[in-house]
């Protein structure tokens, strides 16, 4: 997986996702942002749906991510992290 950093790209931005991938990762970030963030979030609510809609969206949707206010980022980011972590066996 790609590391969770601004410097990098993550999540449905990562390189070489299959489309099928980057979709569901479009949408498991798109969840997070609605239940977390309220009416805070709701233009990256809209610039992810775009993204899943249409990939040439898929800057605007970092760029409009990246402007949600640094404690809703934060619980965003961490909430999706924890959905895509690699599942531990013990």
């Amino acid at each position: 997986g790609c590391a969770m950093s601004r410097a990098e790209p993550w999540g449905p931005w990562c390189p070489g996702l299959d489309p099928a991938e980057r979709l569901a990762r479009l949408r498991a970030l798109r969840v997070a942002v609605m239940l977390l963030t309220g009416p805070h979030g709701a233009d990256a609510a809209r610039a992810l749906l775009a993204a899943e809609r249409d990939p040439a969206a898929m800057d605007d949707a970092a760029e409009t991510v990246d402007r949600l206010p640094a404690l809703l980022r934060r619980r965003v980011l961490a909430q999706y992290a924890a959905v895509h972590r690699p599942e531990v066996r013990r």
